[in-house]
C-alpha cells in the first residue's frame, strides 16, 4: 500500500483515540465531583478554644469537663462556745436573823410564848387498866418565875388548865429531894413514883419529860428546886 495514502488514516484514528480518552477523563472527574463529601472528625475543642482560634489568638485550649463527680467539701460542725458569764458584783451574804432570846424568868402569869414545852408540874397520877401498860399524869404547864436577889431561884409558875399525859409503866424515871434523899437524880420505879404522889397530892413537883413514838412519856426526870 502506498504510504502517502495511509498517513491520513492514521491521523484520523489517533485523533479519535485522543477524543475518547478526553471524554473518559471528563466523566471520571464529574463522577468524582458528585460523590458525598466526607464527614469531618468531631472536634474536641471547647467553645472557648474555638473562640480563641476564631479571634486569631494563640490561647491555650480549655480542657473538656469530665463526667466524674467531684467530692463535696467536708464541712466541720459548728460548735457553740458557752457564753461567758457576765461579770456581776458579789452578792453580800444575808445577815442572820436575830431572834429575841427567851426570857430567863417571868414576873407574872406566863403567856403561850413563855411556856416551857419540855417541863410541867405534876399534881396527881391516875392508874388505868393494867392491860394498857400506862398511867395518866395530871399536870399543868408553865414557866419559871423570877426570884428575889437573895433566893436560890424562882418558883415554877403554872398557867392554863390541867391536862393528862400517858406515862409508860416501863419509863425511865429519876427523882431527887423530896422524893428521895439528896440533891442528885436517882432512878426509881414508876410504882415508887405513884406511891409518893398518892401520899403527897398536888405537890406540883417539876419534871422534865420526853415522849416515845407512841406519844406516851418514856422519860421523866425531876428538876431539883431548893
Amino acid at each position: 500500500m502506498n504510504a502517502d495514502r495511509l498517513r491520513p488514516v492514521v491521523l484520523t484514528l489517533a485523533a479519535g483515540a485522543l477524543a475518547a480518552v478526553l471524554t473518559g477523563c471528563q466523566q471520571g472527574g464529574a463522577a468524582a465531583g458528585g460523590a458525598a463529601p466526607s464527614v469531618p472528625a468531631a472536634s474536641t475543642a471547647t467553645p472557648g478554644s474555638a473562640g480563641s482560634a476564631g479571634s486569631g489568638g494563640g490561647g491555650t485550649p480549655t480542657a473538656a469537663p469530665t463526667d466524674a463527680p467531684t467530692a463535696a467539701p467536708t464541712v466541720a460542725p459548728v460548735v457553740k462556745e458557752p457564753a461567758a458569764p457576765k461579770a456581776s458584783e458579789p452578792v453580800p451574804a444575808p445577815k442572820p436573823k436575830t431572834t429575841a432570846p427567851a426570857p430567863a424568868c417571868v414576873d407574872s402569869t406566863p403567856g403561850p410564848d413563855d411556856v416551857d414545852p419540855d417541863e410541867f408540874a405534876l399534881y396527881r397520877i391516875e392508874e388505868l387498866d393494867g392491860s394498857t401498860g400506862k398511867v395518866n399524869l395530871v399536870v399543868r404547864h408553865g414557866a419559871w418565875g423570877c426570884g428575889s436577889a437573895d433566893s436560890d431561884g424562882g418558883p415554877f409558875v403554872v398557867t392554863g388548865e390541867e391536862s393528862r399525859w400517858a406515862l409508860d409503866q416501863a419509863a425511865y424515871v429519876t427523882a431527887t429531894n423530896p422524893i428521895v434523899a439528896g440533891t442528885e437524880n436517882q432512878r426509881i420505879g414508876v410504882q415508887e413514883l405513884i406511891d409518893w404522889v398518892d401520899a403527897h397530892p398536888d405537890s406540883g413537883l417539876v419534871f422534865r419529860y420526853g415522849t416515845g413514838d407512841d406519844g406516851a412519856i418514856h422519860r421523866l426526870e425531876e428538876v431539883f428546886t431548893p
